[in-house]
Order: structure tokens, then sequence, then C-alpha cells
């Protein structure tokens, strides 16, 4: 008989095995699972009676919290299809996304509301809209309406593995939005390989560090739901509140960005916190610096594992967890290894292959583009079949992430194909003249970019946040970046600024950089 492989099984397996566990923590508010399952069934009831069908998208605008978190349930067991939106959008892009989705109701949190609401007017199939949290003019109070449904067992719509469960809208740096198909099973099969490599269990306490729209954070309310986690509501990203809540409730995972674990070593070591238990931080984004592992597995005490992926399979499919054969290499090693993106998670086929096609020799040395063939992957881009045709191609996704392969089949990203400087025909990897710039003790934050060169056609440019109090000419970070890396990666030149322009996770958008790399007392103007 077959079973289909819904995401609605894993609040289900949550409610019946710790029911009466306090498992969610939202501030003020601590709901059981139990609690939580009846609140999704309140919400069930309540889509199917504004007359959301079987495939209709319903959007959130929320920071994590438990609205969110169980919004992904009532929503799936209502059959419709779950759309979240980025929080840091404008109010264009919102337009664009939820008239292109067609999304028949939207729930949004009233800090966020006044960013939507003046697009209400110009999307005629936007049926309703509540506000989580706090009264606003223009939309009900989502409280007040769930409160008026019956919290007894719902009947979940019928459902395939291969309907859509959400549909994930990416960054769109290049245009507008792309809308990122994924079933039940897709989802549902990445869970499965996720928790099994990140070792989740009943016995972990999880902050949402990213935020649930976004590709790394969109995992989470499956993977450790099943498994019956506690899981920690972080709305706003603090590295300060970040350590907080880690004494506070113990927290054994963490999932975040480069940038907001640079930030919260910074915090650890000024603030020093007393942080007893075990702790994981999983890290996906830019590749991170050796550096970073150091100070992770040295400064920290916490595991630090690195993963890679993206929206378009859903999203994980390498790990960096050390192999029993990587555990006698030295610590330097070890650092460097866990750098990586590394190996394949089960379910997945992961390789790098050159323009023609071909794999790319196991030197290290050789670059090609990461591709996969993978359960995880999207059904294609929604309304946009030349996207599709481009990313999906006999049968793998190509991911345009650029990276090389070890010996022993880590691999290694180097660049996005957009980001690679190519100078007086030598490709340089950005990403390892950053990794040079964070071995400067004075430097906080770092990007680099291709500017225009009369001689070279385009050379590197380093962005660079200091930190307090620190002092550093450009001549002085150029000359030492010399001592580390050939002479032409080394950057031509450096502007200093305030802060980096980041994305709602904590990735730099270095897209925004290289429009306008110019300073102007300390901010980064066209």
């Amino acid at each position: 008989m077959h079973v289909p492989l819904l995401l609605t099984d894993f609040l289900d397996r949550a409610a019946d095995l710790y029911g009466d566990k306090k498992a969610i923590f939202d501030d003020h508010r601590v709901f059981t699972y139990s609690e939580m399952k009846k609140r999704s069934n309140q919400l069930s009831r309540g889509l199917v009676s504004l007359g959301v069908e079987k495939g209709d998208k319903v959007a959130f605008l929320a920071p994590n919290s438990s609205e969110m978190l169980e919004g992904f349930y009532g929503v799936f067991q209502a059959g419709a299809v779950m759309t979240p939106l980025n929080t840091r959008l404008q109010p264009g892009d919102y337009q664009f996304i939820l008239e292109h989705s067609e999304s028949k109701v939207l729930f949004a949190d009233y800090t966020l509301f006044p960013l939507i609401q003046p697009t209400l007017p110009n999307l005629p199939s936007l049926e309703h809209v509540f506000v989580h949290g706090g009264e606003t003019e223009g939309a009900p109070s989502y409280e007040a309406w769930l409160s008026s449904f019956s919290d007894a067992p719902f009947e979940n719509v019928s459902l395939e593995e291969s309907d859509i469960a959400s549909l994930l809208y990416t960054s769109g740096t290049t245009g507008n939005p792309k809308g990122v198909l994924l079933t039940h099973r897709a989802n549902y099969l990445h869970a499965m390989s996720a928790m099994h490599h990140l070792r989740v269990t009943d016995k972990d306490t999880l902050l949402h560090v990213l935020p649930m729209f976004h590709v790394n954070g969109w995992g989470s309310p499956f993977y450790y739901t099943a498994n019956g986690a506690s899981q920690i509501m972080l709305r706003r990203t603090d590295p300060k509140l970040i350590l907080e809540k880690i004494q506070k409730y113990g927290v054994t995972v963490l999932h975040m960005a480069p940038t907001v674990l640079n930030m919260v070593i910074e915090a650890f070591e000024k603030e020093k916190p007393n942080i007893p238990q075990d702790v994981r931080v999983v890290i996906a984004g830019s590749a991170p610096p050796p550096a970073f592992v150091r100070k992770v597995e040295e400064t920290l005490g916490w595991k630090f594992v690195q993963v890679y992926g993206m929206t378009e399979i859903a999203p994980l499919i390498t790990t960096s967890e050390l192999r029993s054969m990587d555990l006698d290499l030295s610590a330097e090693e070890r650092y460097r290894l866990k750098a990586k993106a590394g190996y394949a998670m089960i379910g997945s086929k992961v390789k790098v292959v050159d323009e023609l096609g071909d794999e790319v020799p196991h030197n290290g040395k050789a670059i090609g583009e990461i591709i996969t063939r993978t359960n995880n992957t999207m059904e294609g881009y929604y309304k946009n079949e030349e996207a599709t045709s481009a990313t999906l191609r006999n049968g793998w996704l190509y991911t345009g992430d650029m990276a090389v392969v070890d010996e022993n089949g880590n691999i290694e990203i180097v660049d996005r194909k957009k980001d690679v400087i190519i100078s007086g025909g030598e490709n340089i990897s950005s990403i390892e003249v950053e990794g040079a710039l964070y071995e400067h003790p004075a430097i906080l934050e770092a990007a680099v970019v291709a500017i225009p060169d009369d001689k070279w056609g385009e050379v590197p440019h380093a962005v660079v946040v200091l930190r307090d109090g620190a002092i550093l000419t450009d001549l002085e970070l150029m000359d030492y970046c010399r001592g580390k890396l050939a002479h032409f990666k080394a950057p031509k030149s450096v502007s200093f600024i305030e802060e980096l322009p980041k994305t709602a996770s904590g990735k730099i958008q270095k897209v925004l950089i290289r429009k306008s790399y110019w300073v102007d007392k300390g901010r980064l103007v066209n």
C-alpha cells in the first residue's frame, strides 16, 4: 500500500509522541505540541471557511514566531500552498509576489503590516488579510479570528506527495523574484536526509535564527518538529539577544549565515557568557574562512557544521561533518575541511562539471559548476519556463556556484559565477581573498568585488568593516594580503565602511556593493 509522504505527518508525530512537552517558546508565550496542533486545526478550519481550496496560495509576512510555525501545518492540512514572504522587501516587491503567486489569503505581523498595506488596493486576487500579534487599522486580528473556530481534530484535505507544498520566492537580485515550486515529497525527503546529517533528536533545543522564509531556515520547521525538539523563536537578529536566549533556554543548535555568526563571535568575546551545554552551529550561505571555524570551536567551544544548498533544492545537499578518516587530521586541517561545502547528503548526487559538462578532476584546483540530481529538486519556477529550462537541464539542476573538488571528494565553493574576478586572464576567487582579510585582527566584516581596471580588465576591491577601536590604512591592509596571497589576487584598493549591506538572513549583498563601491562618509553611494 502506498502511503504518501506529506509534511502534515511531522506535526502529527510530534503531537502524538510529545504532546505535553513545552515545545514552542515565543517570548512570553509557550505552547506544547498538542496546543500547536490544536491551533493548526483552528487555522485549517478558518482557511476552509474563507473558501481556500486545494492548491490555493496562502501568504505569510512574519518574523520567526509561533504564528509562522503553526501556519505551515494549518496551511498544509487545508491542502493549500505555503507562500512565505521575505520580511525585508519593499512594497513594490510584495505587490509583485502577491500578484504573481495569486495569493488568496495573507497573514502579516502587525509590525510588518505597514510595509504591505499600500499594495492592498492593487491586489484583486487577495481576498482576505489578517494581522498577527497586535491591533491595526485595515485588517482584523488573527487571534480573534482564530479563536472562533474549533480546535477539534481536522480531517485533512486529501493530498498526494506530488502536490505542491510551498512556493518560495528567491531574493531577485537580478530582476523580479522567481517563485520556486516544491512538492510535499521534495520537502519531506529533504527533511529525512537533513535530520540524519544534522543529528536532530528530541533532546535538541533549536533557536530559530534564520528566518523561516529563508532557504536554510525553511526546512527547520519540518525536521525539528518531526523529532519533538524544543523550538525557540527569535524575532530579530541581535547577537546579544541570541546569546541571552542560548543561556536562558539551554539552546543546543542554531542555523545562521556566516555574517551573523561573526557578530555572535564578537558579542561572545565581549560578554563572555557562561554556556555549559554542547552547542552546534549550522552555517550556510557564503563559504566561511577557516578562521571562523577556529573561533567557533576554540573560542566559543561549539561544534561547527557547514552545509550547502539553495532554495531550488529544498535546500541542503552537502555537509562538512567530518568523516571517520578525517578525525586524525591536525586542528588546522580539520578547520580547513569544515569550511568546505563538503560531500553529498543521502539522497543527493552532486558533481562539479566544466563548460562541456564533464566532471572536473578531483585535484582541488580545477574549477567547475556544481550540479545536482536529488529528490529535493524543485518542480520549476512558477510561471517562468525560460528560467526553469536554464536551471534544470538533462535531469540535473545547475546551481551557478563555482567550486573545486579535493582528492577525497570534498567540494569547496570558490564563488558564484558572477562573483569570480577575471584579472588579466586569471580567475580570482573573491571567497579566497575574503578569507585572507578575515585573518587580520582588525577586520570585523569583509567583501571583495571586481572593479574595472584599464590594464587588467578588472581587479579585486575590498570593502571592509573594522572592529571597534581598530585603526588600519588601505596600504597596510593591501600589504597584509600580499603577504598571504599571490600578488595578483590581493586587493588593489580598499573601502572602509560602517556596515555591509545584507539580506534578511545576514548574507552580504554583493550586488549592491558592485553597483556602488565608492565611499562617502562611511556609506556606500551610487
